[in-house]
């Protein structure tokens, strides 16, 4: 987890409990998980009083850019957390992030006290800060397993499950509840890579209807606190072939 720039292409796909169920047996051969396990990863999400970056991200424009302090479990004020600039421009996402104290990044985004170091993922965040008025947006966490390609490591999936978020208490530190965004059983797949992902993996969501959708967990958590996030809506046609799917798994 100390990677601190990465560039690449990421798709995103739904799916029930059923679904990633077989489609984890027909990784098995192909992909390894990684040395963490199911973990969970805790989020602050930066936003304007008017909720400025997240309302022009579902507006989804050639490049947004969005700024959040993440954790992996719940810190303490002197744990480790990172402090995450990520701009997507044409599909291609970048993402660029510093460790700091929770402590220090809270003082650095909030009150102005700079840290300690320079480099220009640094810069880059401060040019941020400056052009944006920000306070704490929403709080975010979800349970993750992630897998690495057997033949090219750098190929990579996460299952995200249980999304949650909350707009009270929003600190790292003070726990990892929150209202789920999806009902129980449903998980967020993302592929990641630079480059096309392997033939053998495209050949497997086909053959499960798994399709990919375009999937904010910040932007979707807006749009149902605003009454414009339709789960069934998104679902209803891979329901339809997942139930055909299911039938199948059983006979």
């Amino acid at each position: 987890m100390a990677q601190t720039v990465f560039n690449r292409y990421e798709k995103k796909y739904l799916m029930p409990e059923i679904v990633y169920q077989e489609l984890r047996q027909r990784l098995e051969s192909r992909m390894n998980g990684d040395e963490y396990g199911l973990h969970t990863i805790c989020n602050i999400y930066y936003d304007t009083h008017e909720s400025d970056l997240i309302r022009r991200s579902i507006e989804k424009p050639v490049y947004k850019e969005k700024l959040r302090l993440r954790s992996y479990g719940i810190p303490e004020m002197d744990s480790t957390v990172f402090l995450e600039i990520k701009k997507k421009y044409k599909k291609v996402v970048n993402k660029r992030r510093i460790p700091l104290t929770l402590q220090e990044a809270y003082d650095y985004v909030e009150k102005g006290i700079r840290p300690q170091k320079d480099s220009q993922i640094l810069r880059e965040i401060d040019f941020f800060l400056q052009r944006y008025s920000l306070e704490r947006g929403i709080y975010l966490a979800y349970d993750r397993i992630a897998l690495y390609g057997k033949e090219n490591p750098d190929f990579r999936v996460t299952f995200d499950r249980k999304i949650r978020s909350r707009h009270r208490d929003m600190g790292l530190e003070k726990g990892d509840y929150g209202e789920l965004l999806l009902p129980e059983g449903y998980y967020l797949m993302e592929s990641k890579i630079m480059g096309a992902a392997p033939l053998w993996f495209t050949e497997i969501l086909s053959e499960l209807a798994i399709y990919p959708v375009s999937f904010s967990k910040y932007g979707n958590i807006y749009r149902k606190e605003h009454d414009t996030f339709h789960l069934d809506e998104m679902m209803v046609h891979r329901t339809e072939n997942w139930n055909k799917l299911g039938r199948k798994l059983v006979c």
